[in-house]
Order: C-alpha cells, then structure tokens, then sequence
C-alpha cells in the first residue's frame, strides 16, 4: 500500500495559513482545532490529489495523512468497466483507520454531493419544484425564504404535505448576513433562487432591488466562503444582463421578432449591457458569483436563465408572463400586452432547468465558475400573440387582449443559444413549448382552489 505522509505540524498549532508540497499533491494548512477524544489538537488539510480527480476534501489530520490505493473495504464495487477505484482517504484523527470519504469519478467527494442541500428562495416557483425533487431523492434540503410573494405559502404547504422529515424551512431574508451565515454553516449545496425578479419593480425601488439582488448574494457568497466547506454554489441570474441587445440585427417577421445574423440565439459571449436597476443588481450578483471561483476557489456555477415557465407559478403581469397569460385565460381575465404583442421568448419548462441545475452540480468540478445560458433554445421559441392563440384554440373561445406601451428595457427578442450547456453539461430540454404550456393549462385547471384571487 502506497502511503503519502503529510508535512509535520509545529508542536505549537499555528492558527495560520500556509501551504506545503509533498510530491504531486497540495495541502493547505487550515486552523487547528482540539480532538474530542484526547484533548489533542488535529490539524485541518485541504487536500487536491493531481490529475483527473480534483476534488477539494476537507480532512483532520493529527499530522500524517495517508490515502490508499488497495484496500476497499465495505465500499460497493466500481460498475463493470469502470476505472481504477479511486482513492480512499484515512485519518488518524477520524479514528483508527476510519474511512471519511470517497471520490466519485467526475472528481467530487461522495459525501458533499449526499450532503444538505440549501436552497434560497426555496418556497418561490422555481424553488419549489427544485426541493421537491431533491425530497423526492432522499436529500436533507432547508429552504430559506422571506415568504413575501405571492404564491410562496401555497408552494410551502405543498412541500410540507410531501411529510418529509429531510425538510427545514428558516423563514428569513438574505439581506440579514448573520442568518445566512448560520443557515449556510453547514450546506455542501447552495441553490441561490431569493431575488426581486420584476423588472417594473426595480424601476419603483431601485434601492429595495439593490439589496435583495446585489446584497442578496454577496452575503451568500461570503456565507459560503466564511463556512469553510466550499459548497458548491449554483447561481440563478438573468438574460437581462445583456439589456436591449440594440446592436444586434432584428427584423419582424410573420411570426414575431427574430434575430436576422444569431441563427443559434444569444451565446455567452454576447457584451453584458445592464439595462434597468434589475438588469444592474443581477448582473452585479452574476459577476461575483462567477468571480468568487477565480478568486477564492469556490465551486460556482451561474445560469442566466431566459423564460422558465410550469407548474406552482402564481405569475402575473410584472413576473412570469406565460403562467400569468394561462391563469387569466382560464378564469376569464383580461390580459395586457406591453408592446405590439410580437416579442419572441425561447420558453424552458421548469423540470428541464431543474435537470440543468442537477447536471451542473454533478459536473461542478470540471465546469466551475461557468455560465451558461439557459433556456428553451431556438426549438422553443414563441410570440405573446402564439401564446393567445394556442390559449383561445384550447379554451374554445377568444381571449380579451389589450395593448400598452413597451416596458424600459424589453427586449423584442431573446433566444437563448445553449449549445454550451448541451456540450459541457449534456443538457437539452425535453418538454417543447406547446406539450408544456398544455400542461401548465391543466395543472391550473386540476388546482383551481389555489387561484381564489383570479376567481373574483
């Protein structure tokens, strides 16, 4: 058995940080901190082992750190095929002999991927259905969320009625550093969902956007940092962050608005432009979350997102635009199209971002601190005034529009090019934009109870 010794500690601990090599791998010293078994210190290592399997592994060590190639143990055995096993990590401060971890093949220690799961903004839409899926796994998942949207205590109780006992919920607010730094202590996983997504609001309170969005995620980012664990830190953000897109061709066309030289839609190397406080504060928070990987190593992973569209969206006319136009088609309500109703949107229906966000942590560590832009795709693309038709064609009856004036800042087309996400991460949406929205229309039916507000 092949066994690397550790460079030895001072008798002293040193509450400092310092780095040492030893062959072809790389320790960092942590901060000491006292066994609970001999009241001896243990130093903390943060060990990368070279090559394919990169991972970051938090180990105590009493000051030999071995990890060995042979013995396996109780582990279950690698699937046929599969490459040699990777190492297992041993520490004397764990226990005499104890196993404190495996490596998975894509690089990521088991154990953080198995770990608790933190979701902000977890009682909103998207939210929702993200816990809901990892509950549905078998994943500890604590949601914190300020319950201030509309919609948010429905979505809570039913995740609540799921009776999971791996469900937390703190009820807070991300602008309070000190809660999210405790409700952050102990995450391996942060989905950060909180934000004022509207962008009429921003326009109204600038300030009120500034803090929810920018301050928002900062103290998230430092509440990761700060926790020690380097969770993996994926980050919802926005194609408004490349504002109204005036430089690019658009034409209108029988269908709507298209772009006449992006057959592919709006990559990621399109020039950020922020336009509106909105597109300024998520754009902000975009930028540091993606910084917060080059300069302090953590796992991050930013997702602008175009129109995300399903089930437990309580939209309306300032967020969430295709639940809002399928909720007042159902009940009646007259409907107001900002604009000449020929904006084109590429649609995502929430269960395929929610495959996104499932691939990006599994390949956290080959794909961290990219961003990707995630939507439905040229495949998925569609008009306000499809929308009304496809609605009045299953409704059987017309649908009573009006129209105003354009809204700052909206672009008359947005497609989103996700052919990065399909190469990097395997990703593509499954559900087209018409067997989606039929499915948003029937589960709006199937939940009228919810909708009392649209009913009156």
């Amino acid at each position: 058995m092949a066994v690397a010794r550790s460079p030895s500690l001072a008798a002293t601990p040193d509450p400092g940080i310092r780095t040492a090599r030893n062959g072809g791998d790389f320790f960092m010293n942590l901060p000491p901190r006292q066994n609970t078994t001999d009241g001896s210190f243990c130093q903390a290592y943060l060990l990368k082992i070279s090559g394919d399997l990169t991972p970051d592994f938090l180990v105590v060590d009493r000051g030999t750190l071995e990890y060995e190639n042979s013995a396996r143990g109780a582990l279950p055995p690698e699937p046929a095929g599969a490459p040699a096993a990777p190492p297992r990590l041993r520490s004397p401060c764990s226990g005499a002999g104890a196993t404190i971890g495996r490596w998975r093949r894509d690089g990521m220690a088991q154990d953080k991927k198995d770990g608790l799961i933190l979701v902000t903004g977890g009682a909103g839409f998207i939210g929702s259905n993200l816990v809901a899926h990892y509950l549905s796994r078998g994943r500890n998942v604590r949601v914190l969320d300020n319950l201030s949207r509309a919609g948010t205590e429905k979505n809570l109780k039913w995740l609540q009625s799921m009776g999971s006992s791996r469900l937390e919920l703190v009820v807070g607010d991300v602008v309070d550093h000190e809660q999210l730094r405790e409700v952050a202590r102990d995450a391996d996983v942060i989905f950060h969902l909180a934000a004022q997504v509207a962008v009429t609001t921003s326009v109204d309170d600038p300030r009120h956007d500034f803090m929810v969005n920018a301050l928002g995620a900062f103290n998230l980012l430092e509440a990761a940092r700060e926790s020690g664990r380097k969770p993996v830190v994926v980050f919802s953000s926005t194609n408004k962050v490349y504002g109204g897109m005036e430089s690019a061709g658009v034409e209108l066309a029988e269908s709507g608005y298209r772009y006449r030289d992006l057959p592919h839609g709006v990559s990621e190397e399109w020039p950020l432009d922020f336009h509106s406080p909105y597109g300024c504060s998520k754009g902000t928070a975009d930028q540091y979350v993606r910084d917060y990987a080059r300069i302090y190593g953590l796992p991050t992973v930013v997702f602008r997102q175009s129109c995300i569209y399903g089930p437990r969206q309580f939209g309306n006319e300032d967020q969430g635009w295709v639940a809002h136009f399928v909720i007042s088609a159902l009940f009646g309500r007259p409907i107001t199209i900002y604009g000449d109703g020929y904006q084109v949107r590429d649609v995502l229906h929430v269960d395929d971002l929610v495959a996104a966000f499932d691939l990006a942590v599994e390949n956290v560590e080959r794909v961290r601190g990219r961003i990707y832009n995630i939507g439905g795709g040229p495949d998925n693309v569609i008009s306000l005034r499809w929308l009304v038709e496809l609605l009045a064609e299953r409704l059987g009856r017309p649908i009573e529009v009006s129209f105003s004036d354009w809204r700052p800042g909206d672009q008359r087309v947005y497609v989103s090019d996700i052919r990065k996400a399909n190469s990097e991460l395997g990703w593509t949406p499954r559900i087209g934009a018409r067997e989606g929205i039929e499915r948003l229309l029937s589960w709006v039916r199937e939940n009228r109870e919810l909708f009392d507000w649209a009913r009156g």
